[in-house]
């Protein structure tokens, strides 16, 4: 019993080895730099590590498919280097000597990639799945909507341009009535008369002011 269970474990390693290997059919090569990312504050690459990795790859295909019958078992690690770089697929759970399309394989990593990179501290510049392209982080959406964004700033350009012609109307007048003012005080200062058609300015009648033209009348007939 026991040699047909070693037999049975052992035919299921070199299944396992044979599914996943260097560029493989649906295999996916990942390459981590945590030095890179995090600095001294940078965790060693263990099995817990890999554990980890197993579950959260096993976490985006339960939820990318309706199926829910892929475990952490159905990841398979494999050429795992010091420099933290590996290849993994994904077994069929029905079908234990085959590996999921890598078209899903991606399509869940592609899902849940930032999930995916939390779980790890890191990015997609530093957690990379090197056949699977990167994917954006999703827009980030104002908390005002665009059109009240848009209705505020046209609101505040036509207040502005009524208080501006508010203000250039009140200035205009004021300078009017400056400009009104001024020349009439200019007026009342040049007064003339015409006196005979010869312009000439206004006799100062002020009293005891002696005219000069009697004066003289008064000396030239005046008797001895």
């Amino acid at each position: 019993m026991l040699r047909a269970l070693l037999l049975t474990l052992s035919v299921v390693a070199i299944a396992h080895a044979e599914l996943c290997k260097p560029d493989a059919q649906n295999a996916f090569k990942v390459r981590i730099s945590i030095k890179t990312a995090l600095g001294d504050n940078a965790y060693a690459w263990d099995a817990n590590e890999e554990y980890l990795f197993k579950a959260m790859v096993a976490f985006a295909m339960r939820r990318y498919s309706s199926k829910s019958s892929t475990q952490i078992s159905n990841v398979l690690l494999c050429n795992v280097t010091d420099r933290v770089s590996f290849w993994f697929v994904v077994t069929d759970s029905s079908k234990n000597a085959t590996t999921v399309p890598g078209s899903e394989v991606e399509a869940a990593i592609r899902m849940n990639r930032n999930r995916i990179n939390n779980a790890f501290l890191l990015s997609d510049k530093t957690l990379q799945f090197l056949k699977i392209t990167s994917t954006l982080s999703p827009p980030v959406e104002p908390s005002t909507p665009v059109w009240l964004i848009v209705f505020g700033v046209v609101l505040c350009l036509i207040v502005a341009g009524i208080v501006f012609l508010i203000v250039s109307g009140i200035q205009k007048h004021k300078k009017k009535n400056k400009e009104s003012t001024e020349r009439e005080n200019l007026e009342e200062k040049v007064e003339v008369t015409l006196e005979n058609g010869i312009p000439c300015e206004a006799l100062d009648l002020k009293p005891g002011h002696i005219n000069g033209v009697f004066a003289a009348d008064d000396e030239r007939f005046t008797s001895l």
